[in-house]
């Protein structure tokens, strides 16, 4: 289980066990024995490899499949799947993307695009204390 997920994030973020070991400060065979399900890594060992995986501690340990494994996204990144534009150019945000960014009904949302990259939604609010921050810097406070 953790062994699989150690193997696929390391290889995700491109690096060797010799690397991995180096910067965990443990051995290659301690890596390679982690891989293999020989033994499992402590918590501090498992909190250091997050940070450089750039993945929760829940992804690290949780049992799932390759593919899963595979799917994870850095820490903070999310992908929510997909939703349907409907006749007047409505979407449904995912429950997920709602919950994580606190989004209510009723509530203000930007709208930002760029033609080569896509279309980036911002909370109303954040806009607003964006331009308040601003106008004091101007303001010189």
């Amino acid at each position: 289980m953790i062994g699989m997920n150690i193997r696929i994030f390391r290889k995700k973020t491109g690096m060797t066990q010799e690397q991995l070991a180096e910067a965990l400060s443990v051995s290659r065979q301690t890596i390679a024995k982690w891989e293999n399900d020989e033994v499992k890594p402590n918590i501090e060992d498992c909190m250091k490899m997050q940070e450089v995986f750039d993945v929760s501690l829940d992804d690290l340990v949780k049992d799932m499949s390759e593919e899963e494994a595979d799917m994870i996204s850095p820490r903070g990144k999310h992908i929510f799947g997909l939703v349907t534009v409907g006749e007047r150019g409505q979407i449904v945000l995912p429950k997920k993307a709602r919950d994580i960014f606190h989004i209510r009904p009723g509530e203000k949302l930007l709208v930002l695009g760029d033609e080569n990259q896509g279309i980036a939604i911002v909370k109303g609010d954040v806009i607003e204390n964006f331009a308040r921050y601003v106008m004091k810097m101007e303001q010189g406070e």
